[in-house]
């Protein structure tokens, strides 16, 4: 399934100025019809998948408790 700029831009939550950059940069695959660029979906399967482990780990190491230092004396 291919998309448009805008739906690219809109399934990767970011700006289409943003995809278009890194279409000229050469880092995201895309036909050219002449009138708009075209950009195959799949090709971003890893990269999300990518982004929930490391959202998930990142939201697992937020979640651990800090450990109480033995050094640390109560001066009350």
């Amino acid at each position: 399934m291919y998309l448009t700029l805008k739906e690219t831009a809109d399934y990767l939550s970011m700006s289409e100025a943003a995809i278009e950059k890194l279409i000229l940069q050469g880092k995201i695959r895309f036909v050219h019809d002449g009138e708009q660029y075209l950009i195959y979906k799949d090709q971003f399967k890893t990269h999300l998948e990518q982004m929930e482990k490391y959202k998930k780990l990142v939201e697992d190491w937020n979640s651990e408790p800090i450990p109480e230092d033995p050094d640390i004396k109560d001066e009350d």
